[in-house]
């Protein structure tokens, strides 16, 4: 009879356990439910109007190289390069009329991510100066590591050696993409030919496009002058053809193009 009345107790027990691990799955389940509900429609309401933006990007693509040494009858290449400077213009909505709200008190790059690297070379992402823009100039100081930080300014005139944009968006941030090490140490002994320092080099060592294609993501954050936080991540394949693809940078010809995009920050 005892153990009869024990077997009863630990059925009833067990079934009160399963009963309040139920209940209390349920009751998280719920809660967690209704924080996520909640931070979604804050998150929406935060983002009812879009105050930053970014509409359309400049890209000029082209290929350049360093020499180690030269003579009548050859030259030897150090560094074959390829180069895509990148201009992404900040639409700040304003018609002119600047406010707290569609002003830049901080501006930076974070989380550079190379989703596909390039078979051949080293890819790495640089600063321009805006002023540099479309010109073959490697400074290696201005290379990126893990994050840019500008310097953001209202002054008449910015000096762009360093990484500056005026706090009304009226200038772009200009970026390099540069593919490095293509072809090291690599020596022309037929000079009949004229080198062209352009894209051309690489149809000559027989380099294809198809080992040279990357895409890059990385995270813009903007702080505006209300102290509100924005984020936006860009996402990017680096071009080497014309729009038409009638043309490449292999036809010794450097490509410009500019691309019209979407992409919203948005206020976290």
């Amino acid at each position: 009879m005892k153990q009869s009345k024990d077997k009863k107790l630990i059925i009833a027990l067990v079934i009160s356990l399963v009963v309040f691990f139920l209940l209390s799955y349920i009751a998280y389940t719920v809660i967690s439910c209704n924080l996520c509900l909640n931070e979604t429609l804050d998150f929406a309401n935060k983002n009812e109007k879009t105050i930053f933006s970014i509409d359309n990007c400049t890209f000029f693509s082209s290929a350049d190289t360093k020499n180690k040494s030269s003579s009548i009858t050859n030259f030897t290449i150090e560094n074959l390069y390829q180069f895509t400077d990148i201009a992404l213009y900040i639409n700040n909505h304003s018609d002119e009329n600047y406010t707290m709200e569609n002003t830049l008190k901080e501006l930076s790059i974070t989380n550079i991510n190379f989703t596909k690297k390039p078979e051949i070379g080293e890819p790495s992402l640089y600063y321009k100066n805006l002023n540099d823009f479309s010109k073959s100039n490697l400074v290696e100081e201005n290379k990126i590591d893990n994050e840019l930080v500008f310097n953001v300014s209202s002054e008449s005139e910015l000096d762009f050696e360093n990484p500056s944009i005026y706090n009304n968006c009226a200038s772009p941030i200009v970026l390099s993409f540069v593919n490095s090490n293509i072809k090291t140490d690599y020596t022309f002994t037929d000079t009949s030919t004229p080198i062209t320092y352009d894209g051309s080099l690489l149809k000559k060592l027989d380099i294809p496009l198809e080992s040279l294609e990357t895409k890059i993501s990385f995270d813009i954050n903007i702080v505006n002058n209300l102290d509100e936080r924005f984020k936006t991540t860009v996402y990017l394949d680096i071009p080497f053809k014309s729009k038409d693809n009638s043309t490449s940078i292999l036809d010794g010809k450097y490509i410009e193009k500019t691309v019209q995009t979407n992409m919203k920050f948005y206020k976290m």
